[in-house]
């Protein structure tokens, strides 16, 4: 660990980190730090949000299992490749954002953040998650894109408040069946992968979902219009496009696009 860059922020360091534990907001965002900064591990319990994306740091101590009350995590684009277990110790976290790391694997104790809502780890170097993602019960949203992933937990059908699912851009070649289980689930992208067919009841049992994609995987579109729950499926989704026409909501072209290439 070490110090934080020379006056992110503006202010002395104690009027920061007075302002800091006033807030509970430490927003270090691009400030050329190469290390954790130890000022944020001493403030422990006054830690709700912790902003340090766009760094250049490596290591994420074990010590950081002191800011139990830390709500909101976000270390985006910097150059961490390895998690420690500690991490599972932060039972108030909801929000962990960790896009454009090195990070390959995620320990298992990440089933032990039991809040956690809102999950993004894009572009890393993700070969597996753990089976441990399924006892996030009240995971609502998981981006996992643009990583090395060559399929999804079967686990992950526990995620029961699961709402959106991105994994663009990896080499899944197959889904499991539990995803049938997601009752939430409104979206689900899976976009440049090598998936030949979904579970047979998928359309059918995910009552909510409203969109999928699946552009540029070995999956035609006749395979997919014979599928059980087609047409209440494609009712669904032509309900949430009026919706947004209807709420003058600016869409692209692919508004109509059911995900599938023909």
């Amino acid at each position: 660990m070490g110090c934080c860059a020379s006056n992110p922020g503006g202010g002395s360091k104690a009027s920061r980190v007075k302002r800091w534990r006033s807030t509970g907001i430490i927003g270090l965002r691009d400030s050329k730090l190469k290390t954790f900064p130890d000022v944020v591990i001493d403030m422990e319990r006054a830690v709700r949000t912790l902003d340090l994306t766009h760094n250049k740091i490596s290591d994420v101590p074990g010590e950081i299992s002191k800011l139990i009350n830390m709500q909101r995590l976000l270390i985006a684009d910097n150059l961490i490749e390895r998690l420690p277990g500690n991490l599972g110790k932060l039972q108030s976290l909801k929000v962990l954002m960790l896009d454009g790391n090195r990070i390959s694997c995620l320990p298992d104790e990440l089933g032990q953040l039991i809040r956690l809502e809102q999950l993004s780890i894009s572009r890393n170097m993700l070969i597996y998650l753990p089976d441990t993602i399924g006892s996030l019960r009240n995971l609502v949203l998981l981006n996992v894109s643009n990583n090395r992933l060559k399929s999804l937990p079967e686990s992950l059908g526990s995620c029961a408040s699961l709402e959106d699912v991105q994994a663009n851009d990896n080499v899944v070649e197959e889904l499991p069946e539990s995803l049938c289980n997601l009752m939430q689930l409104k979206s689900l992208c899976l976009d440049d992968n090598q998936v030949k067919q979904i579970p047979d009841g998928l359309l059918r049992d995910c009552k909510s979902l409203q969109n999928l994609s699946l552009h540029n995987n070995p999956i035609s579109m006749d395979e997919f219009q014979l599928m059980e729950g087609y047409e209440e499926f494609e009712e669904r989704r032509k309900k949430k496009f009026d919706k947004q026409i209807d709420s003058n909501v600016m869409i692209s072209s692919k508004g109509l696009d059911v995900g599938v290439d023909k």
